[in-house]
């Protein structure tokens, strides 16, 4: 839960304060749990009466050491009155916890920080927990400012924990779900609580239908309200109604105010909207979405439809759209004729890429249409407009509803559609080759070609690069190359060019697009598809601007579901090149828009680099959570399954586990993998699976895999997959004995990579480049080379290598002292077996660890036990514990 981080750092914190008076400052939101927070720091003291507790009041922060009297029942003479009256020095450790201190008065706050600074010897632990208030007394927020040592902050829930809260309630969220509550409470554990049982337990299927406020909210913003003049009530309401951040000059317009300035002071200050500055003016908005619900609920739907009314009568000359939205949410009985001039605004929107605007408008006509089969038709095209946007949580929403509708082509590539999205590849295959076979193409052909829209997004979750581009053509063909259908697949259509092998002709399609599609929501389509082009071309430093440009949707009406791959690739993007930090932020925020979005299919992609870092930086319980996260089984997407084996794999070769990467990828090399996963540049599992049958000793299966994925790599001309591919030769090379060869070919890769930005693949070249110059017993040429892929490794943060470099250096041990060194001392090579061993290594694992053969290892082994007169492995670890030696000792190079 959101608990655990901020209680363990105070849990910290009286560790400090057994040695030293300390304080601490716990700053949260209003709502998010401080007083629990604090009740549990104080029941874990259990109960004792060294334990102080007060809480500041509203009407006593005026009140001089009101705080002060609620702690020891008096007037306090001092610092050092102060100290003794709370029975510091008598123990260990003292701890005065005062919640809400920023209602507290500043008399008892500068005593209280007082004993902390003049008397650091009495134990002393000071926790103050205050709300970050805008209104609160300036002179309080000053004292707690200067009087933490320490500032815990207190985050809201996530997504996660408002699952597992709700868990606790007996209510079973979906993902979307919990965090559409998440969103809509803001993180405040007691919103979420309230809702969870003010609510039916039917509230809960459906992941993104309206939430009203928790009554305590409704309760409150309801008096405020009744406490505001006219004008400010009219303001906060029109603001609720527009229901998203509106500048400034717009809601006076709608308001018919010439000077507003008041009027949004009066509503900001009863925190009832808010009023943010940015570079294009101020923008109005609602405080949260809570208090938009709990106005909205104060209104009655007279006056909501006349506020819509009003709205869409001032917006209708600068946004049309918007005023037609607003115009049918004042309409409550059907309305044929605003229908049909909604869904030609949304046709409009959706031929610019707009979908989220385009499913409002078409949602909005569905409700307005009096014939059937139009409202059916209307209705199906705002879901599908829905899952264009990427908000698959609310177009699964209406699932059962579309499922009830008669069969038509449309119906059937909407939901093939959703499957796609949601990672259902044989229900998607079934439900668009029955909309192919019911369409008629030569009298519908934007039908048509919107199924083979469908159709391309399905080869491209299936990596069938060949199928792809044949119905991108197809639909073309059909629609011509300028309807918004075609502009999407060409989109697409490189991406299908590019994973068979024509990488050229792709690009320059690409250039193409970008000529005639900069702007808007099509442009980010063309942006990220070029981005996901230019990163497996070896153009890194183009794809990482390509993909960060393609990622907002906000301002540019995007699709979250482009953001998705975006966030993907840009991830991988900044792992190559070494910015680790940068491709965690990206797969992160990644990972929470398709929990937010109800997006399945990019998941296992996103979780392959957050596995990937955690496993290099030693961090392996983040590395494990991503491979559940990302687990992918035998029924999803290829584009699913990939990815999930190459999270496992990585994880494996971070352990040096080379059976279990062998495992993971071993089922990419079976018949069901598709052609394209051994594209250069796409999928980098070639040389993770050459290396790992090289590490387990299989040289001839090593020989017969990698030959023809080296042959293709020459053919297209690809550098970092030569490159790749040739550190596993070397590695081959260098295990047949052939170091001279394997010297070259370890030199060529070097060499290939040198101007390129792949700071992780020249980290793994150099690495086994120095593992096969220390086994051939070149061991003053394998320091050096290890030592620089120590220096790349540890530029990384990668700790798991920079370690297993370490154990290099020293097994090569050339910076050994050994001219004194006694006859029965453990050598080197034998220590870091011994090391091993005493870990709990098997003779097998030590030798894919140290790169030796395993009759290697016994041999060292049997000199290590001659040496130390033990006879077993049980010995080997307890004589290395008691000497302090179980871990390898770290080599600093230089």
């Amino acid at each position: 839960m959101g608990l655990d981080g901020p209680l363990t750092a105070l849990r910290e914190r009286l560790a400090t304060a057994r040695a030293r008076s300390t304080c601490v400052v716990v700053d949260a939101d209003a709502g998010v749990g401080l007083t629990t927070l604090l009740r549990a720091f104080v029941d874990g003291l259990g109960g004792d009466d060294g334990v102080h507790t007060a809480r500041g009041l509203a009407w006593e922060t005026s009140v001089t050491e009101a705080v002060l009297h609620q702690l020891v029942r008096g007037d306090v003479d001092g610092h050092d009155d102060l100290v003794g009256r709370l029975g510091c020095r008598s123990r260990q450790v003292t701890a005065v916890v005062v919640d809400d201190a920023h209602l507290a008065d500043a008399s008892s706050l500068r005593h209280l920080a007082g004993a902390v600074r003049h008397d650091p010897d009495a134990h002393l632990l000071l926790v103050l927990g205050r709300h970050r208030l805008p209104d609160a007394d300036p002179v309080v927020l000053t004292v707690l400012d200067a009087a933490g040592d320490t500032v815990v902050d207190l985050p809201p829930l996530s997504p996660d924990d408002v699952a597992e809260l709700a868990g606790r309630h007996g209510v079973a969220l979906r993902p979307s779900t919990a965090a559409h509550l998440t969103r809509h409470t803001r993180g405040a554990p007691r919103a979420v609580v309230a809702l969870l049982r003010e609510l039916p337990r039917e509230t809960w299927a459906q992941s993104t239908g309206p939430l009203p406020a928790p009554r305590h909210i409704r309760a409150v913003v309801q008096a405020t309200l009744d406490a505001a003049d006219a004008p400010t009530r009219r303001l906060v309401e029109t603001v609720a109604v527009l229901g998203e951040p509106t500048p400034l000059p717009v809601v006076a317009e709608i308001l018919g105010l010439s000077d507003p300035l008041a009027v949004v002071d009066a509503a900001a200050g009863a925190g009832l909207i808010t009023a943010r500055d940015g570079p294009g003016g101020t923008d109005l908005d609602a405080a949260d979405p809570m208090a938009r619900a709990a106005v909205l609920e104060g209104m009655t739907r007279t006056a909501v439809a006349a506020a819509h009314t009003t709205i869409a009568e001032a917006v209708a000359a600068s946004d049309p759209s918007r005023a037609l939205a607003h115009r049918a949410r004042a309409t409550p009985l059907p309305d044929p004729n605003l229908a049909a001039r909604l869904t030609s605004a949304a046709d409009h929107s959706g031929a610019t890429g707009a979908w989220s605007t385009a499913a409002t408008l078409f949602g909005l006509a569905s409700r307005l249409t009096t014939d059937i089969q139009d409202r059916e038709s209307t209705f199906l095209r705002a879901v599908d407009a829905q899952i264009s946007a990427g908000d698959i949580a609310s177009a699964a929403d209406h699932l059962a509803a579309v499922e009830s509708l008669r069969e038509t082509p449309l119906r059937n590539s909407v939901l093939g559609y959703l499957a796609i999205l949601r990672g259902r590849p044989e229900e998607a295959s079934a439900r668009l080759r029955r909309a192919w076979e019911m369409v008629r193409p030569a009298h519908d052909p934007e039908s048509a070609a919107t199924v083979c829209h469908r159709q391309v997004l399905h080869s491209l979750a299936r990596c069938d690069g060949r199928r792809l581009v044949r119905w991108a053509d197809e639909a073309v063909t059909l629609v011509g190359a300028d309807h918004p259908v075609a502009v999407e697949v060409g989109a697409i259509r490189g991406l299908g060019l590019g994973a068979t092998g024509r990488m050229r002709e792709a690009l320059v399609g690409y250039e193409n697009l970008w000529d005639h599609n900069r702007v808007g929501p099509v442009g980010q389509r063309v942006q990220m598809g070029a981005g996901w082009l230019h990163l497996a071309a070896d153009d890194v430093a183009r794809a990482r601007t390509e993909l960060e440009t393609a990622i907002p949707t906000d301002h540019l009406g995007g699709s979250t579901r482009i953001a998705l791959w975006a966030h993907s690739w840009l991830a991988r993007t900044c792992f190559v090149t070494g910015d680790w930090p940068a491709a965690m932020r990206a797969a992160q925020a990644g990972l929470a828009l398709a929990d937010r979005t109800g997006t399945r299919l990019m998941v296992p992609l996103l979780s392959w680099t957050v596995a990937q870092i955690g496993a290099l930086r030693g961090d392996w319980e983040t590395a494990e959570r991503a491979l559940r996260q990302g687990d992918s089984g035998s029924q999803d997407y290829e584009i699913m399954r990939v990815p999930a084996a190459l999270a496992r794999a990585a994880v494996a070769e971070a352990r040096a586990d080379y059976a279990a990467v062998l495992r993971a990828l071993s089922p990419l090399t079976e018949s069901w993998a598709p052609e394209d996963i051994v594209e250069p540049g796409f999928w980098p599992w070639p040389d993770v699976y050459g290396n790992a049958l090289v590490m387990e000793g299989r040289l001839d299966d090593a020989e017969t895999f990698l030959s023809p994925h080296e042959r293709r790599a020459r053919d297209r001309g690809h550098r970092s997959a030569q490159a790749r591919l040739a550190y596993v030769r070397g590695r081959l090379l260098g295990a047949r004995g052939e170091i001279d060869a394997a010297v070259d070919v370890f030199d060529d890769a070097l060499a290939t990579l040198v101007d390129l930005p792949l700071l992780h693949d020249r980290a793994r070249v150099a690495f086994a480049y120095g593992q096969t110059l220390r086994r051939a017993g070149r061991r003053r040429d394998a320091d050096v080379v290890i030592t620089e892929a120590r220096d790349h490794f540890r530029a990384l943060g990668a700790i798991t290598y920079v370690a297993r470099c370490d154990r290099e250096l020293k097994a090569g041990g050339v910076r050994a002292v050994i001219a004194d060194r006694p006859h029965d001392a453990l050598t080197p090579q034998e220590d870091a077996v011994a090391a091993l061993v005493a870990t709990g290594m098997t003779n097998r694992e030590v030798a894919a660890e140290l790169f030796l053969s395993v009759k290697t290892v016994q041999y060292h082994l049997t000199r290590v036990y001659a040496k130390l007169g033990i006879r077993s492995r049980a010995e080997l670890a307890a004589r290395r514990a008691q000497d302090g030696t179980t871990e390898p000792v770290t080599v600093e190079p230089g």
